[in-house]
């Protein structure tokens, strides 16, 4: 007994910041850009997901897109992304809503 005692207690524990466990998401703010004009947002089920096309690089799963409509602003998390072949910087994708960050 007095052996795995004294094992244990010598034993470090490393304790990481959760934030450095999960995984970074990159946060696309279109908060700015003009809905009809520069992307399209086709809100389903209440606007708690839906599909936009837009333009830019870089979109990947679980990136977050922020929009604004009207005076509120929505955080989605992307679920799928397809880039169109051409032009090759736009893209669709299907959008969850999230709580904002």
């Amino acid at each position: 007994m007095n052996l795995s005692f004294s094992f244990l207690s010598k034993l470090v524990l490393v304790n990481f910041p959760t934030n450095q466990l999960k995984q970074k998401h990159k946060v696309h703010d279109y908060s700015q850009l003009v809905s009809g004009s520069d992307y399209v947002f086709e809100r389903l089920n209440e606007g708690t997901i839906g599909y936009m096309t837009g333009s830019g690089t870089g979109i990947k799963p679980s990136d977050r897109i922020i929009l604004q409509e009207g005076c509120d602003s929505y955080q989605y998390q992307v679920e799928e992304v397809d880039y169109y072949s051409d032009p090759s910087d736009m893209w669709i994708a299907l959008l969850k809503q999230v709580p904002i960050d």
